[in-house]
């Protein structure tokens, strides 16, 4: 007798032996009904059987080996994936979800072997009956894992949407206080929960944003009519009182007035100074400089020596036999969309090149913050593709952004 048979003959004492291993997972199915505990048991022996008596080639069955299994367009779930997302909801985790699996394939074959003499049973049906345990597999950790990511992004949104109700109340009773003026003591109680309100409020937006992301909704950019001069030098200010022992100047030069997204354009001046600070020479001064033109608009930062130490760090990282700029070379390979392009290359210069480009103004970023300006530009305006780099320590040297 092949498998395929034996399972749907003996399909109640496969289903029974599912629901006791299934009891056994806990605690999610301590208040789980027989019923619950067999789920889609049946319908994914039912599809078991079916692809064990469908015949297969060679050539199929390699492909579905490495996950190319074809299906057709508009397919409905599959019982596995089904399966998947009824246990996610039920609580259990994915160790428990694969453990079921593994407990179906022992018992089917020990079960089939105990009626199958020897010398009828066939090598083939256990690797097809292993390959369609695997698929079946594959199919519910897949479903499984979007079920529970999508729960935990659902989750972080409610939290941080709830959490700006207390948030609001706390600044207002900040401001409240300070309008009193009962005191130094209460005014700078004021001032600490004002501080801490909008450290509170700068950390639920971060928590916006990376939800955002895992939903797949990017991230948010308001642009607005703003002195970006103005933007970076607050910034740069609180940077000199976050590290007061070392030198952080601002220099800009021209018109920098536009619209821009300020908020990110601080985060990447902030992971810029704060990259610089973090590999450069201690002894040395860190300095931001803003240069504005007619067209273009070059801001970047700089500090001698910090190429060397990033090129070290890097080597440090680098994987046994791994060639020099590998992983720049991969990550332009997975590129996969338009947009901004971000070159990195290690040359004898100031600085390790991050490009990007900020709409309706050229804005040349060198550092290790390009992701935020990449977030903060959007996509590169043709009219801008092709041209030099204005950064003075660069030299002109850098290729276009459109890669």
């Amino acid at each position: 007798m092949r498998i395929a048979e034996f399972i749907l003959q003996d399909m109640e004492g496969i289903l029974r032996e599912w629901e006791a291993f299934a009891s056994t997972q806990l605690p999610a199915a301590a208040q789980m009904t027989p019923l619950a505990l067999r789920d889609h048991a049946k319908q994914i022996l039912g599809a078991v059987a079916k692809d064990l008596a469908t015949p297969q080639t060679r050539q199929a069955q390699a492909e579905k080996s490495r996950g190319r299994a074809q299906e057709p367009l508009g397919a409905p779930e599959t019982a596995a994936e089904i399966h998947a997302v009824l246990r996610a909801r039920s609580g259990f985790d994915i160790n428990q979800l694969v453990a079921e699996y593994r407990a179906l394939r022992a018992s089917v074959l020990r079960r089939w072997m105990d009626v199958i003499p020897p010398a009828d049973r066939r090598l083939e049906d256990v690797v097809r009956f292993s390959e369609a345990i695997d698929q079946a597999i594959a199919e519910s950790i897949s479903f499984f894992i979007a079920r529970v990511d999508q729960a935990r992004s659902l989750l972080l949104g409610m939290l941080g949407h709830d959490m700006r109700s207390p948030l609001n109340t706390m600044l207002a009773t900040a401001a409240y206080l300070t309008a009193l003026k009962a005191g130094d003591k209460v005014s700078d109680a004021a001032a600490r929960l004002t501080r801490s309100g909008r450290a509170m409020s700068v950390l639920l937006e971060d928590l916006v944003d990376f939800n955002r992301i895992m939903l797949g909704l990017g991230i948010n950019v308001t642009r607005a009519e703003v002195d970006l001069g103005a933007v970076l030098a607050d910034e740069v200010d609180q940077l000199r009182g976050a590290h007061p022992g070392r030198e952080i100047s601002l220099e800009v030069e021209g018109d920098a007035t536009g619209r821009w997204d300020g908020h990110r354009l601080q985060q990447l001046t902030r992971n810029l100074v704060v990259n610089a600070i973090k590999y450069g020479a201690p002894e040395t001064p860190v300095r931001v400089a803003l240069t504005c033109r007619d067209a273009e608009v070059g801001h970047r930062g700089r500090q001698p020596g910090s190429h060397r130490r990033r090129r070290a760090a890097r080597q440090d990282l680098r994987p046994a036999g791994a060639g020099p700029g590998g992983g720049a070379r991969r990550k332009r390979r997975g590129r996969t969309r338009p947009g901004p392009v971000h070159r990195a290359r290690d040359r004898p210069g100031p600085c390790r090149r991050r490009a990007g480009a900020l709409p309706g103004r050229r804005h040349r970023v060198h550092g290790a913050a390009a992701a935020t300006a990449a977030v903060a530009a959007q996509r590169v305006p043709p009219a801008l593709r092709g041209r030099a780099c204005v950064c003075a320590g660069c030299a002109g040297g850098s290729k276009g952004l459109d890669g």
